[in-house]
């Protein structure tokens, strides 16, 4: 009964994922004929359903998610990008091939403040592209490392996949899984940098000959103003001044601010943000409520405990499961964005986690990076599409470039999995969580 049901479940999703239904409407369809299959009652199906999607949305921390989203569209907008880039260049323009390694810092410090891959993708790639084409850099190689460090955005807070895995997950601490971000995200930046070096050294690029026109104070001075915003934020929720959500409007007055100090938005710029925040909040709320369907069918039909007894059938051993849970997770971002894969596959894993030690913290750092990680592949990574947008280039030209910094990318996974003090210990300084080894 649970397997037909394992079966239906995500083999009708998968058969309209790969026919082109809105991922929203094929979680909900999907529950349905699952539902329909079991032989749940039509009647109690109905109300059950309508009550939870109704359940699913009525949660005040849910608003952090337009703000935070917002917030980023102003950075990317509001004249933030070039700055942070110019205070990255002046960090590692020391460094062999330094635009490759300017953007990589660049991208951490944007998914600092933005916490979105796809906007740190858009606003460093359109920068970074021209000046890269100028001093002889492949334009592929370029594309590649903008792609595989974007993703440090999701990771380094504030990060809306973190809010949405605290708001899946039952109300882990954000505070605590923002505070282990910082880490987790910093390990994969580093990954992704020592691999760009590398290339860069073997095609004889150099390091930086610009002389900067300003003095480093000054380029510190301009940069700082941005770097404040995650200061007030993290500041404010570790101090309790405001939580996750009131975090969001103090970051969408604040950048507010910068673009009209800096005078690089205009009213109609303004007036697209909104809308494209709106259009992106609408997408997550339907998100949310068709998984609210599927988690009440999943449940219904006993397939989280199912799959954890089978999980827990191959092997006891944690660093075994472990592993089946990256390689799985890992496949599944390449097939699906961020967003309703945390919806799916936290209530099927995060029970199995927390049984063989592993901290709801931990467990959500090692999510998200795993997703993150599948954005940057085909066939649905929307941050690899992106990336080859904005910098002109074709998925077949970039590849070679993504496969060693992908290779990295998993080997930092790996050492944030299994080296729980590296998402932990941050937390556990701010007495967050309280140990930063297994439970």
């Amino acid at each position: 009964m649970v397997l037909q049901a394992v079966l239906v479940l995500f083999g009708s999703f998968f058969v309209m994922l790969f026919a082109g239904v809105p991922i929203s409407a094929g979680i909900g369809i999907a529950s349905i004929v699952t539902a329909v299959v079991s032989g749940m009652p039509a009647d109690i199906f109905a109300l059950t359903a309508a009550q939870r999607c109704f359940s699913g949305l009525d949660s005040f921390s849910l608003l952090a998610l337009p703000f935070f989203s917002l917030g980023g569209n102003l950075m990317n907008k509001g004249g933030i990008a070039r700055r942070l880039i110019r205070l990255a260049r002046l960090l590692v323009g020391w460094v062999p091939g330094y635009l490759g390694a300017t953007n990589v810092l660049a991208n951490m410090f944007f998914g600092a403040v933005s916490g979105s891959s796809v906007a740190a993708a858009s606003a460093m790639g359109s920068i970074m592209s021209p000046l890269e084409l100028d001093e002889g850099y492949d334009p592929n190689y370029s594309a590649a490392v903008n792609i595989c460090s974007a993703p440090t955005g999701q990771l380094i807070p504030p990060s809306g996949g973190l809010i949405l895995y605290s708001i899946t997950a039952g109300g882990v601490s954000v505070a605590a899984l923002f505070m282990g971000g910082y880490l987790t995200g910093i390990s994969l930046g580093v990954a992704v940098a020592i691999v760009a070096v590398a290339l860069a050294v073997k095609m004889g690029y150099k390091k930086s000959e610009i002389e900067e026109k300003d003095p480093a104070w000054k380029v510190w001075v301009d940069a700082i103003p941005a770097l404040l915003a995650v200061v007030i934020v993290m500041g404010g929720i570790l101090t309790g001044k405001f939580t996750a959500t009131e975090a969001g409007v103090v970051m969408v007055l604040y950048c507010g601010l910068l673009a009209v100090v800096y005078r690089e938005m205009n009213l109609k710029t303004l007036y697209e943000l909104l809308a494209d925040t709106m259009k992106g909040s609408a997408t997550i709320l339907f998100l949310i409520a068709s998984s609210s369907i599927m988690s009440y069918v999943m449940s219904y039909t006993g397939i989280p405990a199912a799959i954890s007894s089978g999980l827990m059938s191959v092997s006891d051993n944690r660093y075994i499961l472990l592993l089946i849970m990256n390689v799985f997770l890992l496949i599944m971002g390449m097939f699906l964005d961020l967003t309703p894969a945390v919806l799916i596959f936290t209530p099927v894993f995060l029970p199995i986690a927390r049984s063989i030690g592993m901290s709801d913290v931990h467990f959500g750092l090692m999510l998200i990076m795993n997703l993150v990680i599948g954005s940057v592949t085909p066939p649905v990574g929307s941050v690899l599409f992106v990336g080859c947008g904005v910098g002109k280039v074709k998925i077949e030209g970039v590849t070679r470039y993504i496969l060693p910094m992908f290779v990295a990318m998993v080997a930092a996974l790996f050492l944030v999995t299994y080296i729980p003090a590296i998402p932990l210990i941050v937390p556990y300084l701010c007495k967050l969580v309280p140990s930063f080894w297994w439970n």
